[in-house]
Formats: structure tokens, sequence, C-alpha cells
């Protein structure tokens, strides 16, 4: 009779220990459920914000594009209107010929009135071209706008603006990529809880057992991945 007691009472110690360590770690393991559905949100605010971000980046990239389009439009017309107005001028003998040294504009000229209306930008590329002397050396630069010195600020902008959008584009993905992940811990640590709450409905010490360490394994798994992934601050 105290033999069979004694049986039953490790039977029951063993039974309650199983509790015990399934109660632990299903304990734990929603702690982490909690902690990575959390921080699944929360990447998935920040993917949000960053394709936002990107997007009206892109828009405003678009913008100085157009403006930079718009900005070679006018030179190509003035420099045009302006060097057709200066052949005239030498033809008729109104202005010396241009020469390396520069042009000089009349007042009242035409070609005196299309200089003044060029764009700061253009006129310095304008100024290192005849410096070549383009009318009469043949190996001079075609045009002003070959010139290294033709640079527009709204193109760069475009350009800066298009390195940013694909920055917060890169941002955007790989906040998704952690989000993945963190759902995929989300699952890891739920298989935990659920192999957890078996274990005690199952029959024989040994499956209960198999049932436990199972949970344990996929436990210690799912936290050896989950502390490699980045986070993101409750605040």
């Amino acid at each position: 009779m105290s033999h069979a007691r004694e049986d039953e009472q490790l039977i029951l110690g063993a039974s309650d220990r199983i509790e015990l360590i399934a109660t632990i770690v299903m304990a734990l393991a929603a702690i982490a459920t909690a902690w990575s559905a959390f921080q699944a949100t929360k990447w998935g605010g920040i993917m949000a914000i960053e394709f936002s971000s990107a997007n009206a980046t892109r828009v405003e990239s678009s913008k100085a594009d157009g403006l930079a389009n718009t900005q070679r439009t006018v030179d190509v017309n003035v420099f045009t209107s302006w060097l057709d107005a200066v052949a005239e001028e030498i033809k008729t003998g109104e202005i010396p010929p241009v020469s390396d040294a520069g042009y000089d504009p009349l007042p009242g000229t035409l070609s005196a009135f299309y200089f003044d209306r060029m764009r700061p930008e253009f006129k310095v590329a304008l100024d290192a071209w005849l410096t070549t002397d383009p009318l009469n050396e043949v190996g001079a630069p075609p045009s002003p706008f070959v010139m290294e010195e033709y640079q527009l600020a709204a193109a760069r902008e475009a350009e800066r603006l298009v390195t940013e959008s694909e920055v917060h584009r890169q941002d955007a993905l790989d906040a998704n990529q952690n989000g993945d992940n963190y759902v995929l811990s989300t699952v890891l640590f739920a298989l935990v809880i659920f192999f957890g709450g078996v274990s005690s409905k199952l029959s024989g010490k040994r499956n209960r057992w198999a049932a436990i360490v199972l949970a344990l394994i996929l436990f210690l798994g799912g936290l050896g991945a989950f502390s490699q992934l980045p986070i993101v601050a409750p605040f």
C-alpha cells in the first residue's frame, strides 16, 4: 500500500513539474508574442512612412527636373537669338567681331538685349565658351551647353532628390523585412504556446515531456532569431 502511494506521489510530482515548466514556457512565449506583434506593427508604420517619403521626394525630384528642362529650353532659345543678333551686327559693322576676349554688350543693340536677359547660370558657361574663340577656332566646343561650366542647380537638386528617394525606398523595404521577421517570430511563439498547452492534455509522461521539449526547442529557436532583430523604441 505504501509503495503504491509513493508511486502515485511520484507521478503527481512529475505531472506538477511538467505543468510548472509548461506554464513558465507559455508565459514567456506569451510575452515574446506580444512584443513581436508590437514590433511588427511599429515596423509596418515605419515602412508606410518611408514609402510615403520616397513618393513625396520622387514628386519633388520630378518638379526640379521639369524646372531644369524649362531652364535649358530658355537658355537654348535666348542663346540662339543672341547668336543670330551678334552675327547680323558683326555683318553690318554695328559691333566688332567676337574674339577670345569675350563679348562686351553694346547698349541699344539687339544682342545686348538678349545678353542682359540670359540666366546667370548660362552666362558662366557662355563666358567660358567665348574664351575658346569658337567663331574662329575650328576645334572649339560647339556650344556653351557642352561646357563643364554649364551647371543647373535645379538638375543637381533633381539628382539629389532621386538619391534621397532611393534611400527612403530601401529603408521602407528593410522595415518591411523586419516586420515580416517579427511576424515569423510571433508564429513560432504561438506554436510554443500551443505545444505547451497540449502537454497537459496528453496521456503518458513520455508524450507530455515530448511536447514540452518541442515547445522549449521552438521557444529557444524563436528567441535566438528574435534577439537578432532590430528594435524600435516604444516611445
